[in-house]
């Protein structure tokens, strides 16, 4: 494709790269499970990868190499794997690459469910550190000589800490370590992975990428950065001819087909279409959210508001150095004599949900919902506090937005 800009690759990505049948510019989508091979000895190649193809719809269909292929174009990968959901992507890429008695080290603010599956990493006697990776200092503190891996959101959620992205990738290609960077909240339009050195992005796809709440989605990237020769962890039966297809291999091996989390045909096909009109909607959520938190930064009935693209916030500059735009979540604390279940039932336009992504205005209490299971201790480990409020801010008109909460906070 020879188009630089990002939206004129994006919106034809499909047709240029897939090559839909009869002039159709969305790939077709297959339902189905089985495909069948005239030569057995050509289901035999595929089935060893001597051969692209598909065998079986649980570990490859058209319809997913179709919106994987859109993916690593954007990412300017060498592959991506795509998964049921987000966190179905997250664990395969840690079960497959990880072992028992290696070390990682975690972004000590990570999403609630997130935090969940790295106990059960635990329990399965991989090492976990959990760090500030809000400065590299931390990170290079916490390496020890089994680490095999980095891991950490570009923008944290709900209380929006941005990761030393450059500084830790940097310091990850020293100690021949992987740096996993789920760059959920920053979409590829709005964050280049690879300059920060990243070596596999996971994402959830019902967020942004896809962005309308209709469908669940996940993916793995491989930037084609990490040198996969220097990773004891890929099995010998993983170790083919393109050395720079070894992790994704094993993760589609062994974090896919064994582990079953397949996205549907349909979904991949949502997903291709809602991707469509991610750089439209990501700059009005992004520009609707740093208005928003511009309004609430200054109102007495709010004791804090998280948000990058604010002056005071302690990752601004990091923020600005890394990302177009400074993303469309932003968190908020009530002052303490507002209670925020009563507060976000007097919001009317806002939706209360627990989502984020999405091209309406979402909120949720975040204490009592998203981290009610995490102790009280590690709550205010993080920076949640038990009257925060997450908004994930959507493409609605900002005057109407604004209203809203003017209506709600008058009646407090």
């Amino acid at each position: 494709m020879n188009n630089k800009g990002f939206t004129s690759r994006l919106v034809h990505a499909d047709r240029k790269l897939n090559a839909p049948e009869n002039g159709a510019v969305h790939q077709a989508t297959n339902n189905s499970v089985l495909f069948e091979y005239k030569d057995a000895q050509e289901l035999v190649d595929v089935f060893q990868g001597k051969k692209a193809g598909h065998v079986y719809s649980r570990s490859s269909s058209g319809s997913n190499a179709a919106l994987q292929n859109i993916l690593t174009h954007l990412e300017d990968g060498v592959g991506a794997v795509t998964f049921a959901t987000g966190m179905a992507a997250i664990t395969a890429t840690m079960l497959s690459l990880l072992k028992s008695g290696d070390h990682l080290i975690v972004s000590h603010f990570l999403f609630g469910n997130t935090r969940s599956f790295c106990e059960t990493l635990q329990s399965l006697n991989i090492e976990l550190s959990f760090v500030d990776v809000t400065d590299v200092r931390h990170v290079k503190a916490a390496f020890k000589s089994n680490t095999k891996a980095v891991y950490l959101e570009t923008i944290a959620n709900p209380v929006t800490q941005v990761a030393d992205l450059r500084a830790i990738g940097q310091l990850c290609e020293t100690k021949n370590a992987l740096f996993i960077v789920d760059n959920t909240m920053t979409p590829p339009n709005m964050f280049d992975a690879k300059s920060v050195l990243a070596s596999i992005t996971v994402s959830s796809l019902t967020k942004y990428i896809a962005g309308h709440g209709n469908v669940l989605g996940g993916a793995v990237t491989d930037t084609g950065l990490f040198d996969w020769t220097g990773f004891d962890n890929i099995l010998p039966m993983y170790r083919g001819p393109d050395k720079s297809q070894w992790g994704l291999t094993q993760i589609r091996k062994r974090g896919l087909r064994d582990m079953g989390g397949t996205l549907s045909s349909e979904a991949a096909h949502g997903i291709s279409i809602g991707l469509e009109t991610l750089v439209l909607r990501t700059h009005k959520i992004c520009e609707n959210a740093t208005r928003l938190a511009s309004y609430l930064h200054t109102h007495d009935k709010v004791l804090a508001v998280y948000y990058p693209g604010l002056a005071d916030h302690p990752q601004h500059f990091l923020a600005r150095e890394h990302f177009k735009g400074y993303g469309g979540v932003l968190s908020l604390d009530l002052a303490d004599n507002i209670d925020p279940i009563l507060f976000l039932n007097a919001l009317n336009l806002v939706i209360c949900a627990t989502h984020l992504g999405d091209t309406r205005t979402l909120a949720l209490p975040v204490a009592s919902t998203i981290y009610f299971e995490n102790s009280a201790q590690q709550r205010q480990e993080m920076g949640v506090n038990d009257n925060m409020i997450r908004m994930s801010i959507g493409i609605e008109d900002i005057d109407d937005l604004v209203a809203d909460f003017e209506q709600a906070f008058a009646k407090f």
